[in-house]
């Protein structure tokens, strides 16, 4: 068994609308970028871990992107695992990989997230439709459970994260529509500095604020964006990375601690999804693992599917002290340029967010900043960054990343 795992190649693909080409073109793309980056062949991989959520555009159904990404870009024989975990699956697929590394099934893995989402509309709306009568009939295990829209809250995206960051602000009385907002404004400002995002203008508060109401407190910028895209890293266990050329292993990136968590029994409500909770319980699993505190981190990117998760998650990644997420914010220090920069990629909001290519995304900005390779952005001596993704239903991984000695 290996104790060390780490990153020796990642990609993205430029996220954005691809009408003319395939899930399987841009899985294979970013495959071969992140083998490219890692300086070795497809025959060096030995498992492969390929996420995939929605099922790309009508030529898959979810769970058959690895076999079809294979027949792109050498098939080996390999084992192949097909991960779909909501907004975690390519953090899943991730951690998948790390797990056969340190199992000792094999020294080299590749993981591979990829999505085509552009023009999906409105996602998590799957209660709708259902049971429309006044009267509930269950049925099976599963349908004991009546769909949630309209009967005790909401299953749709914006309005689950809508409801949350409301209940943070009214719980410690700071907050409201302008700050939300002006979350979404830093995000887009520092989108402009990312040539792989797929918006990359800046917006004022005030076209923020005026946009498409989409659910109070969120408006249209401030709202993830629906869009196709992949990415994709390779992962060597040290003991393999010691007989590495010394160029790979100066730009290898450690992976500190990979924690994948789900609901835990509480005395709330078992229905209804605790985003809070889950994101709490990894964090302080991945901190404990990495053996470093929040205040050591250099950059965090976290999942702000809308300005009102960023704020939450603050708080729920201990960036501030429990309450203090409002003040966090205020002070500067989520900025680029400030304290603890926070989603200098754009985030979601502007990089997009194709579901399955998140995770890893996620990885691959801080992951660029640890190399010293993320261009105009980059964060000045950054030597340990934190990447995080959440999915309904409910699953949160959270990776801890440190630069090469």
């Amino acid at each position: 068994m290996t104790d060390d795992v780490w990153i020796l190649g990642i990609t993205m693909t430029k996220f954005g609308k691809y009408p003319d080409r395939d899930i399987v073109d841009l899985a294979a793309e970013a495959a071969r970028g992140a083998i490219a980056d890692a300086g070795i062949g497809m025959s060096d991989i030995g498992v492969l871990a390929a996420g995939n959520y929605m099922g790309g555009d009508g030529l898959l159904g979810p769970g058959r992107l690895g076999q079809a990404l294979q027949k792109q870009i050498g098939q080996t024989g390999v084992p192949v695992y097909n991960v779909m975990n909501a907004c975690a699956t390519g953090a899943t697929a991730l951690r998948t990989v790390l797990m056969a590394i340190k199992a000792g099934e094999t020294d080299i893995g590749l993981a591979v997230g990829a999505e085509k989402l552009s023009g999906a509309g409105l996602l998590g709306s799957g209660g709708a439709g259902k049971a429309d009568g006044a009267e509930f009939t269950p049925s099976g295990r599963v349908g004991q459970v009546a769909p949630l829209d309209g009967r005790i809250g909401t299953e749709t995206m914006p309005g689950v994260f809508a409801q949350v960051g409301m209940e943070y602000t009214h719980r410690y009385g700071k907050g409201g529509f302008e700050l939300f907002a002006r979350i979404s404004e830093k995000n887009h400002a520092h989108s402009t500095l990312n040539p792989l995002a797929a918006y990359t203008k800046r917006l004022t508060l005030d076209q923020i604020m005026n946009d498409v109401m989409v659910a109070y407190p969120n408006t249209r910028p401030m709202c993830s964006a629906n869009c196709d895209g992949a990415s994709a890293a390779v992962l060597v266990s040290g003991e393999r990375l010691k007989r590495m050329d010394p160029d790979q292993r100066r730009r290898a990136v450690k992976i500190s601690a990979s924690v994948l968590t789900s609901d835990p029994w509480t005395e709330a409500c078992q229905v209804l999804p605790d985003i809070n909770t889950l994101t709490r319980n990894a964090a302080e699993q991945a901190y404990t693992a990495a053996g470093v505190a929040p205040e050591d981190l250099d950059l965090v990117e976290l999942h702000d599917c809308f300005a009102t998760a960023e704020l939450v998650h603050y708080d729920n990644l201990m960036l501030c002290e429990p309450g203090g997420a409002v003040d966090l914010f205020e002070s500067g220090a989520t900025w680029r340029d400030g304290r603890l920069p926070v989603n200098v990629s754009g985030g979601l909001q502007s990089k997009g967010h194709p579901i399955a290519a998140t995770g890893i995304a996620n990885v691959w900005e801080v992951c660029h900043h640890l190399r010293g390779e993320a261009g105009d952005r980059q964060i000045d001596g950054a030597r340990v960054g934190l990447a995080h993704v959440i999915g309904l239903g409910s699953a949160c991984g959270v990776h801890i990343l440190e630069r090469a000695a």
